[in-house]
């Protein structure tokens, strides 16, 4: 199905170019979360006596670790809120 908007001669190539982008950044920021999260469930599974070793008194890698993970996806998201709202919806303005 083919659209068409009154004033524009052919929007299909710039809405593929901005699903293309938008796939791109997907797929980059998902293999970064996959990435960490795995990498550290194959630390936590493969080398524990690395995970245990104690940084100071009381805080082992792992404890660090493994809010290290959490914050990466909450920072993950931001950036792709932030890529969001200045990119992508600036394209989704621009088709209109």
């Amino acid at each position: 199905m083919n659209v068409v908007i009154p004033g524009n001669s052919d929007p299909a190539p710039s809405v593929r170019a901005l699903a293309k982008k938008r796939m791109i950044v997907a797929l980059v920021l998902s293999a970064a979360m996959i990435v960490i999260y795995f990498g550290f469930m194959g630390l936590f599974a493969f080398d524990k006596p690395l995970l245990g070793t104690i940084l100071v008194p009381g805080l082992s890698l792992c404890i660090v670790l493994g809010p290290l993970v959490i914050i990466s996806s909450f920072a993950l998201c931001l950036v792709h809120v932030l890529w969001a709202n200045r990119v992508f919806d600036a394209g989704i303005r621009n088709l209109r």
